[in-house]
């Protein structure tokens, strides 16, 4: 489960084992010479409900090879190997900075008003983005610092966290090389045109094809089957989990997903919002306030949909969700609540009264407001969404590779509803997820290849 503990507060998150809870297990058999796999599939366990089984076409060079003595060798048998996320990803043993031992989050809850945290930071004049961000932080501080405290007390006490952990150092992964995914959805716009009436709305991928790059971005892709599927993008091997579906596009080509017509009862959206670290870093392309409002979240959305929107601690971009881009879109916010990122060993990333950088981020949660009947209707059976919760969890390394959603949301929608997140850089079974980089960290070099014979 990816839900560690449970309490009044929220939820201690384990992000690894999410990832790795449909791991893939994959099966060979060797019927000719020269180490060719006529025959590959996956087979995965999700949590307690049952098993699934993935199958993979053979594809690059950089997959698992054998010479022809051990086809010989193997002939007859079955190997069975299977893909788990690289464990280094979330190798977060030590805070980034270190924090007075009085301000440690196993000390207590020291209260500091916002004058002593002013004083504490710096002497200099605030300006009126800092001075709105830190009394935003003061007004949230104890409720983060206390149910943090809470949920980490019951990870250590179970062995899921290890204080003893924060004397080791965080290890220097090794970021694979992949191909730019981005750069590709806008070489696309380069494609010739395609007529719609004879274009496919959807490519369905099959066992043992390759899928040329002009379906993958032009038309949602999806993976129907129960198994899940190795696609070979540029050269590059991505791993599609089951019953899954993508479009791997950029903003200016959201009409596929359109054309897919369905509506979300779920809507994760994580915007690349304008910030000065982005611009320096060049990582990839922000949006302004005016794009944003311009994603089509009335047209997916089925009625009383929840929308889940991802925001950074500049409270310009609080304010304008909550202002301007959820009315504008006829979402009613309901709640406010935190995602809180700890080290294995149970502190703070950074400190919490750091005015730069914050252990933590924000997710804005709303729904669609519409025909009454039908909300009241889809809300049965549903609790209400809380004001505020906190989702706490050791952070993946790799950039904005967001904590699952999936569990801790399971409770207050209905089972079996269709979900979407909006620019994803991964895939979850059972989502529809859209981006420029979609695919990103389902990229193989991030999973590690364990075998068994």
């Amino acid at each position: 489960m990816s839900v560690v503990h449970c309490l009044t507060a929220g939820w201690l998150v384990d992000h690894l084992s999410f990832i790795n809870q449909c791991g893939y297990e994959i099966c060979d058999s060797f019927a000719c010479p020269g180490g060719v796999t006529l025959n590959t599939s996956v087979t995965s366990t999700e949590d307690s409900h049952g098993s699934s089984t993935f199958v993979a076409t053979s594809s690059s060079s950089s997959g698992p090879t054998c010479s022809p003595e051990d086809a010989i060798e193997t002939e007859g048998k079955t190997r069975k190997m299977r893909f788990m996320f690289r464990e280094e990803f979330f190798d977060v043993s030590k805070p980034h900075i270190v924090v007075p031992p009085e301000e440690q989050l196993c000390q207590g809850c020291p209260e500091i008003s916002l004058t002593e945290i002013k004083k504490r930071k710096r002497k200099c004049l605030f300006n009126q983005g800092e001075l709105d961000a830190l009394e935003y932080h003061s007004k949230v501080r104890k409720l983060i610092w206390e149910g943090t405290l809470h949920l980490v007390q019951e990870g250590l006490k179970s062995g899921f966290l290890h204080q003893g952990t924060a004397e080791l150092g965080c290890r220097k992964n090794n970021v694979p090389v992949v191909c730019g995914l981005a750069e590709l959805c806008e070489m696309a716009k380069q494609f010739p045109a395609v007529n719609e009436g004879d274009h496919q709305a959807v490519y369905v991928l099959e066992d043992e094809t390759s899928s040329p790059e002009q379906d993958l971005l032009s038309c949602v892709t999806e993976n129907t089957s129960n198994h899940a599927k190795i696609i070979v993008l540029m050269g590059q091997k991505y791993l599609v989990p089951p019953k899954s579906s993508f479009l791997l596009s950029d903003i200016s080509c959201l009409q596929p997903l359109l054309n897919y017509r369905k509506k979300y009862d779920v809507i994760v959206i994580d915007p690349p919002w304008e910030n000065k670290s982005v611009k320096r870093s060049n990582r990839y392309s922000h949006l302004s306030s005016w794009q944003i409002k311009q994603i089509p979240v009335p047209t997916l959305a089925a009625p009383n949909c929840l929308v889940v929107t991802w925001v950074t601690n500049r409270q310009k971009h609080l304010h304008f969700v909550k202002d301007e881009l959820y009315p504008h879109w006829s979402v009613k916010t309901l709640a406010e609540w935190h995602w809180v990122k700890i080290t294995r060993a149970g502190e703070f990333v950074s400190p919490l009264d750091s005015l730069h950088k914050k252990p933590y981020e924000v997710l804005l949660l709303g729904r669609v407001q519409g025909d009454i009947k039908e909300a009241l209707r889809k809300s049965e059976g549903v609790l209400p969404i809380p004001e505020h919760k906190l989702i706490v969890s050791v952070p993946c390394t790799l950039h904005s590779h967001k904590p699952p959603l999936t569990a801790v949301l399971a409770e207050f929608i209905k089972p079996d509803v269709e979900c979407l997140e909006l620019f994803a850089r991964n895939l979850q079974p059972g989502w529809t997820s859209w981006g420029n980089e979609v695919l990103k960290f389902q990229h193989i070099d991030y999973f590690t290849l364990l075998q068994k014979e």
